[in-house]
């Protein structure tokens, strides 16, 4: 009888351990695109952003053009990608609330958004 208590309680402490250990959920993910042609873009899933919830974010930026660049700005965040270079980056952004700007600098009249942080 002892055992079986004892192996109750030790299966008790492992589940709690496992659900605390994964209470977290993952950072949901953001794709901004830049290039080729003049065109910058941010989308979750496959919606343009325009209101996302304070949270962490993963932003996969896909820059494609060796002469536009993406650049992110907002409270508390200054991200961006080179003119120069091209490729995928990844970056992990805590959004507060406010309003954020994305641009590509060498071009930022014409390839440019924005969108709010607000609480649901």
């Amino acid at each position: 009888m002892r055992s079986l208590i004892a192996s109750l309680a030790l299966a008790t402490v492992v589940l709690v351990a496992g659900a605390g250990s994964s209470s977290g959920a993952a950072p949901k993910t953001v794709t901004g695109v830049v290039g080729p042609g003049f065109n910058i873009s941010l989308k979750q899933n496959t919606k343009a952003v325009k209101v996302l919830a304070p949270a962490s974010y993963i932003f996969l930026i896909h820059d494609k053009s060796n002469i536009h660049n993406f650049h992110l700005t907002g409270p508390g965040v200054n991200r961006k990608t080179s003119v120069s270079g091209t490729g995928t980056s990844t970056w992990r952004v805590t959004l507060r609330r406010g309003t954020y700007r994305f641009v590509c600098d060498p071009h930022a009249t014409v390839m440019k958004g924005k969108f709010v942080v607000q609480a649901p």
